[in-house]
């Protein structure tokens, strides 16, 4: 049930980005707020960043981290151009869920890499379970901020 979820957050966001040009991308979602690329970034960035959270190996991008989340918008002087963060987001997700497809379900129940085993002694909900659920609810955050940008 959870990765359906997640599957169908994905699925909803790239027909949501495919609808969308890349000059309504450039938008702000409302005045003084991000862009619909930035949004772009930032997801792709934070679902690459989940590879290795996950222990599921390498991130693919992960020269998308520093502009699109450890910085604000304004503070980025230097993005890749529209079309790349397109495809960065499709092989992201590609590349999650043929990781995801390859996890036995007793593995979502043990620690993430960002918790220490004695954190984790004390904390079991923190789990990986719990960070596709959290992301999977990121995501749906950030939908309901891009439908803002259909025309």
């Amino acid at each position: 049930m959870v990765l359906d979820a997640w599957n169908q957050k994905v699925s909803h966001l790239n027909k949501l980005f495919d609808e969308l040009t890349d000059e309504q991308l450039e938008k702000q979602i409302a005045r003084g707020k991000n862009t619909g690329v930035y949004i772009l970034g930032h997801l792709a960035a934070i679902s690459n960043r989940m590879i290795p959270l996950l222990g599921l190996g390498s991130e693919v991008n992960p020269e998308l981290y520093d502009p699109f989340v450890e910085k604000a918008e304004k503070e980025v002087t230097e993005r890749p151009p529209v079309k790349d963060l397109r495809k960065a987001w499709r092989d992201i997700n590609a590349k999650l869920s043929q990781l995801f497809a390859g996890m036995q379900p007793d593995e979502w129940f043990k620690r993430h890499n960002s918790i220490s085993d004695a954190d984790f002694l004390k904390e079991p909900h923190r789990n990986k379970l719990n960070v596709i659920i959290n992301r999977t609810n990121h995501l749906d955050y950030h939908a309901g901020q891009v439908v803002l940008l259909k025309p």
